[in-house]
């Protein structure tokens, strides 16, 4: 493929709105840290930056790469996700009561998120390649195994936000293979039975699958005024500070970021930083953007040249709508708190790295599409 036919087959929303979110997250990263007790004002900025320039680098390379090829790789793609994700057991440093990262010399890598990637296309791979077998529950059961079990690793760790998004995965594939519904509606029951199960009759069977902490999330989601001195704290300065910023936000004056007594105001609660300092309005610009990649990602759905493309397009929407749904609902109060970053804006690494090669993965399926389409 020459470079014209490259840069004229490319959808430039989906880069207008991943580059957006990237401006919009940096910032937003140096506002609610340039306060804090740093070696300097832009220390995480500047990360972030690094971050999204190797991002960047992923996302030409995979939307440069025909996505049919993962699917002579699946099976040792899969191997790798599960060997690396058991990696971290014996090999990652205990951080916060989890074992999430493998330390390298240059950085911190997180399987779970490469995970995402990879389970994307191998499982689209091993259910577009079986598609006379549209309908049958042995696929329906295959497909839910291949993902428990790298979900019950990611778990394990314990990483329960991150073994949501492979379920959301996982549903999101069956749903564009085009599963019966009464498949999806044996699932839900079964899901209702299973948290009875690891909610209720087991913990008074003295067998305890959810932890502590996790339970008290549940329990400060059900009851938000449950002690607001610390296990419903979070959500309490959360809630205060979207609050505050009202329509348009406090601008310089929002204390509740510069005081440092909003939690995790660059990760996992960062939206609050964006509701106390822009308001409703820099809410819903930042909302405009994802309703902008999500539009995209399933109109590339539509116009996949095969269903193979369709399923790795409509994955990756799924993926971003629901973890945009998580961490806003949980800054709010209408989620409980996973710990699962809104894409592109909170920091980290492994996530935003992530997030552009789930955005080279769209601009690769829109190329085959379009060149198809056009018979060029």
């Amino acid at each position: 493929m020459d470079l014209r036919t490259y840069l004229r087959h490319l959808d430039y929303f989906v880069l207008a709105a991943a580059a957006g979110l990237l401006v919009y997250g940096v910032a937003m990263i140096y506002f609610a840290t340039r306060h804090d007790a740093l070696p300097s004002p832009i220390y995480y900025a500047r990360y972030q930056v690094i971050y999204a320039a190797v991002g960047i680098g992923a996302l030409l390379v995979l939307s440069l790469v025909d996505y049919e090829h993962y699917r002579r790789w699946q099976w040792p793609l899969f191997a790798f996700v599960l060997v690396s994700i058991a990696a971290v057991f014996a090999l990652g440093p205990v951080t916060r009561g989890s074992r999430r990262w493998i330390s390298l010399s240059f950085v911190n890598f997180q399987p779970s998120e490469l995970a995402l990637v990879i389970l994307t296309v191998t499982l689209a791979a091993f259910l577009a390649d079986r598609l006379p077998a549209i309908g049958q529950r042995r696929i329906t059961l295959f497909a839910l195994l291949y993902m428990a079990v790298p979900a019950a690793l990611v778990f394990a760790q314990p990483d329960l936000g991150t073994a949501m998004v492979f379920v959301v995965l996982t549903l999101t594939l069956l749903l564009f293979y085009g599963t019966p519904w009464t498949h999806f509606a044996a699932l839900v029951a079964a899901a209702v039975a299973l948290a009875a199960l690891v909610l209720t009759v087991l913990p008074m069977a003295g067998i305890r699958i959810v932890h502590s902490y996790q339970m008290q999330r549940l329990f400060v989601f059900l009851h938000p005024g449950h002690d607001l001195q610390s296990s419903g704290y979070n959500l309490t300065q959360s809630l205060i500070a979207v609050g505050s910023g009202a329509f348009s936000g406090r601008g310089n004056q929002a204390t509740q970021t510069v005081l440092d007594f909003l939690p995790e105001h660059h990760t996992d609660f960062i939206f609050a930083v964006i509701g106390e300092r822009y308001g409703f309005v820099g809410a819903a610009v930042l909302l405009a953007l994802f309703v902008v990649l999500i539009w995209r990602a399933l109109r590339i759905a539509t116009i996949s040249r095969d269903l193979y493309g369709s399923m790795i397009a409509g994955c990756i929407a799924a993926i971003f709508l629901f973890e945009v749904f998580v961490n806003i609902g949980m800054t709010i109060g209408i989620m409980p708190i996973t710990g699962i970053p809104l894409p592109f804006i909170s920091y980290g690494g492994a996530a935003l790295i992530t997030d552009l090669m789930l955005v080279g993965l769209l601009e690769s399926v829109h190329l085959r599409g379009r060149l198809a389409g056009s018979g060029g």
